[in-house]
């Protein structure tokens, strides 16, 4: 009898997660007319072991917080952006171009980066320091996607079910790396140790008015009240991930036990949601097996049987 009530808090709990990032199209709705089609990454990438896991919503934080300390990056995002107003649209399109590049079939990888590419070319403007900056220009997408890459890594080293070997931390950097070509984005490493480092030396990093606004909304988003608490949580494990010196930069300082307290979090959610049901609609697509008891949310389409 007990199982009934625990499945069902369960269920709300992934219905309130997923519903966060139903503010955009699910972009491989149709991706099951593409049978067979791999796409970038393939049932056998780390990719899909990395970004289908719930350490992902660690990543996606570190994310922000990091990508905010390139000044130009920081100002294109203030000057441009609607997250304020639209912060849940801004969430929920951002997941929708990592669902598909990394999942999608070789179509709807293309038709994300193309989104992304038009939406970027008009995103011009002057820094703070009187730097000009346009997205689309490879060294500044380079930062985003290489800050991207490098914080699914981090956070699910530091929070995923298991570990990764060397070899495999390699293997999503590479992975991870074709995307950056599709997009125009250089320099990319494609090694663990090389994107930590590129990510580490970089010159351009400072503080901005951007900066603090992104840090300080990345803080405090206004999110429904039942999700803050979570949210908090895993905004402080995640911060607690980002090096020193960049932390020091955004002003950051983590609560003593962030990173424990988050794993604990990490393990909740994986409880609670399972793997993620983009990944088991995937494998679906491409004929592979579905491992037995890593998803328990309903796929995002129907499926005929």
């Amino acid at each position: 009898m007990l199982h009934q009530p625990v499945n069902a808090f369960r269920d709300r709990i992934a219905r309130t997660a997923s519903g966060l990032f139903k503010h955009a199209s699910y972009p491989l709705a149709n991706t099951l007319d593409f049978s067979g089609d791999p796409g970038l990454c393939g049932p056998d990438s780390v990719s899909w072991r990395v970004i289908g896991d719930p350490a992902a919503f660690f990543g996606g934080v570190r994310a922000l917080l990091v990508q905010a300390a390139h000044p130009e990056v920081a100002a294109g995002v203030a000057d441009h952006s609607r997250y304020r107003e639209d912060p849940l649209g801004r969430l929920s399109r951002t997941s929708a171009y990592v669902t598909a590049t990394t999942f999608g079939a070789m179509p709807e990888v293309e038709q994300a980066i193309q989104i992304v590419r038009r939406a970027h070319r008009p995103v011009k403007g002057l820094s703070h320091r009187s730097i000009e900056y346009t997205a689309d220009a490879p060294d500044l997408a380079a930062w985003v996607h290489n800050a991207l890459t490098d914080s699914f890594l981090q956070a699910y080293l530091a929070f995923g079910p298991d570990t990764l070997t060397i070899g495999e931390q390699d293997r999503f950097v590479a992975e991870q790396a074709e995307i950056g070509h599709l997009l125009g984005a250089t320099p990319i490493p494609e090694t663990a140790v090389d994107l930590r480092r590129w990510i580490s030396d970089h010159t351009a990093l400072e503080a901005s008015p951007g900066m603090r606004e992104t840090v300080d909304f990345v803080r405090s988003p206004p999110l429904p009240l039942s999700v803050k608490p979570g949210y908090q949580v895993i905004a402080q494990a995640a911060a607690a991930t980002i090096p020193a010196n960049t932390a020091i930069l955004l002003g950051l300082r983590p609560l003593p036990g962030a990173a424990r307290t988050g794993r604990a979090m990490s393990n909740f959610l994986r409880w609670s949601l399972g793997s993620s049901p983009t990944w088991e609609l995937s494998l679906i697509r491409c004929g592979a097996p579905v491992p037995e008891g890593r998803f328990r949310q309903p796929l995002p389409i129907a499926v005929e049987t």
